[in-house]
């Protein structure tokens, strides 16, 4: 998983709440069994008319957005089922960081998992932030996870949490600055687990089940 210090990138609002995954990635796209691919299907509903045509009445079809790294949405942002396809599409999209008052709780794993950062800000701040992006095509914030501060150049400047548990939010920051996804963080154990397994003695079952 790609390490994440800062990001400053356009942002882009989606001025709703109680986003499904089902909107994210539609259902019958979930068929495929690749692992890319997923960025063009990004909200494939709300992009794309019947025709497949841009809808020129979604916000990232508008001038100004096509290159966004942060979204800021509405709160319980990720509702629905459990499917990981949505993280994928906006991380392969090319969004890095969403910006909400509340994400959904298996979807906001799932951002740990691939490396999105969620960031959690007051619905009051969210709600400036949907306003100016809106206002403006081409805004852009920085969300700093080392300082876990989010601004821009006109005076917008918060502090933010990755997760509402203090101690949870302090070892996702840590795995997010360092690319830790929960495989890599087994490894890190690595020269332990091999010691474990030396130790074992040969006549329990093995631990790959073989025997």
């Amino acid at each position: 998983m790609e390490p994440f210090k800062k990001v400053t990138g356009v942002v882009v609002p989606l001025d709703r709440v109680n986003v499904d995954t089902d909107s994210i990635v539609p259902a019958r796209f979930l068929k495929r069994i690749e692992r890319d691919g997923w960025g063009e299907l990004l909200f494939f509903d709300w992009r794309f008319l019947p025709d497949g045509s841009p809808n020129p009445d979604f916000v990232l079809n508008a001038p100004g957005y096509e290159d966004a790294k942060i979204l800021v949405a509405g709160r319980n942002f990720g509702s629905g089922s459990s499917r990981e396809h949505a993280v994928w599409a906006l991380r392969q999209y090319g969004i890095r960081a969403i910006i909400a008052p509340s994400l959904a709780d298996i979807f906001h794993k799932n951002c740990f998992e691939n490396g999105v950062v969620p960031v959690f800000l007051p619905e009051e701040r969210v709600r400036e932030l949907i306003r100016k992006a809106k206002e403006g095509p081409g805004c852009e914030l920085t969300v700093d996870l080392e300082r876990c501060e989010v601004w821009d150049e006109e005076g917008f400047r918060s502090p933010f949490v990755v997760h509402d548990d203090p101690e949870t939010h302090e070892f996702r920051r840590h795995c997010l600055l360092n690319g830790l996804d929960d495989i890599a963080m087994t490894l890190e154990a690595e020269e332990e687990i091999s010691a474990f397994e030396e130790r074992r003695p040969a006549w329990l079952t093995p631990v790959d089940g073989e025997a």
